[in-house]
């Protein structure tokens, strides 16, 4: 099995590197809905549109960059750009070295524009959720800011990560982590491919729930899942009717701690087959709800696990070391990304998390590991507040 993905891995190498043989570097070409580009440009000066329609143009590889999510911070620490990071928002915490960084939280929800000031960054990078009045007073203050499309599939993952390795001088890490995340999608996909799909709802509380065009409907997907909201045509983070849950009738309940489950002992969840049959299957909230590499390939894997536990199994996690000796016995890493986000709410539920993760970069996927102490009704609370 370990020989059959290290072999996986370098194919996937040797095709990302002859797409950019004889290729130099070359201007990116940006657009408002994202970054269209056929060719990996890791030099500097860079230019791109961000999300606010705004050419932003980075002199040099910045020294300092705030982020104002976790998971551009969970970003910056995949690709190799964690010490360069001096500010992050307080949901970053489960980090490891998080709390050496300034944490630009404002009380409650929401960024600090004093804090953010005060850690003197070269680089701001906000997500979706940041309103544009907040960017905007951030670059009143003189400060340059990056604000990034919501990211609602793995596709959009990838390039936001590109993007970001450009943005801040990390290209080949960029393109490990990247790499990473597709094989560990391909190695779920791939193992419950003639399976029958379970019918999986994600209940956020208060009645919420993850539907269709969300990142987290793209892990379910991912991982052999049928989101029953996203069947029935509903999108974004809705509320449903008891009435409706029963008739969804999901199979698999996710939840992100083991107190979750209780959900299964009452209504409406208690009349579906999820609750006659007990089913739950637990993930890390930090992963599940923050769109970024490292959340898809646990995210992903653990699903798949729990949906199909006789079919895929923990030894069959590619981990990042495996990646990256895979790229050793190669040529280069740059990565070609091709694909740009959409604007919509999907990483609505970005800023939710504020369980510690006691995962790593080259661990197995944490079958099991004890999930977030926020509570499913607090969830729901962010959820709206930062639609």
């Amino acid at each position: 099995m370990r020989t059959t993905r290290s072999i996986r891995s370098m194919l996937v190498v040797l095709l990302v590197t002859l797409s950019i043989v004889g290729a130099g570097v070359t201007p990116v070409a940006a657009t408002g809905s994202g970054v269209a580009q056929t060719q990996t440009q890791c030099s500097f000066p860079f230019s791109a549109t961000d999300a606010t329609g705004t050419e932003v143009t980075i002199e040099e590889r910045p020294e300092r960059v705030t982020t104002l999510n976790p998971s551009a911070a969970q970003t910056m620490w995949e690709i190799g750009g964690k010490e360069q990071v001096v500010g992050l928002s307080q949901f970053a915490s489960y980090l490891d070295g998080a709390d050496s960084r300034t944490n630009v939280s404002a009380a409650g929800f929401g960024v600090d524009i004093e804090k953010v000031v005060g850690t003197e960054p070269d680089l701001v990078l906000a997500p979706n959720a940041i309103s544009n009045e907040t960017v905007t007073k951030l670059r009143d203050a003189g400060i340059t800011v990056f604000r990034f499309e919501a990211s609602t599939s793995i596709e959009d993952i990838e390039a936001k990560t590109t993007l970001m390795g450009q943005l801040t001088g990390n290209c080949e890490g960029a393109a490990t982590a990247n790499a990473w995340m597709n094989q560990n999608v391909e190695a779920a996909q791939s193992a419950v491919e003639s399976s029958e799909q379970p019918r999986v709802i994600y209940p956020l509380g208060d009645a919420y729930v993850a539907g269709g065009d969300t990142f987290i409907d793209a892990m379910m997907t991912a991982a052999g899942g049928t989101n029953v909201v996203a069947e029935a045509g509903q999108n974004g983070y809705p509320q449903l009717s008891d009435e409706k849950v029963i008739e969804f009738a999901p199979e698999v309940v996710l939840i992100t701690s083991p107190q979750g489950a209780s959900i299964l002992d009452s209504e409406p969840y208690a009349s579906t087959p999820a609750g006659e049959n007990n089913r739950t299957v637990m993930v890390e909230v930090n992963y599940l709800n923050q769109p970024a590499p490292r959340s898809v390939a646990y995210t992903v894997s653990n699903m798949t696990a729990g949906f199909y536990p006789d079919a895929y199994s923990e030894d069959q996690f590619v981990t990042k070391s495996e990646v990256e000796a895979s790229q050793a016995n190669g040529t280069t890493t740059n990565e070609t990304a091709d694909s740009t986000a959409t604007d919509t709410d999907g990483e609505a539920v970005d800023d939710q998390t504020t369980a510690p993760s006691t995962e790593t970069e080259t661990s197995s996927p944490g079958f099991g590991v004890t999930a977030a102490l926020a509570a499913l009704a607090a969830t729901a609370l962010l959820a709206r507040r930062r639609r």
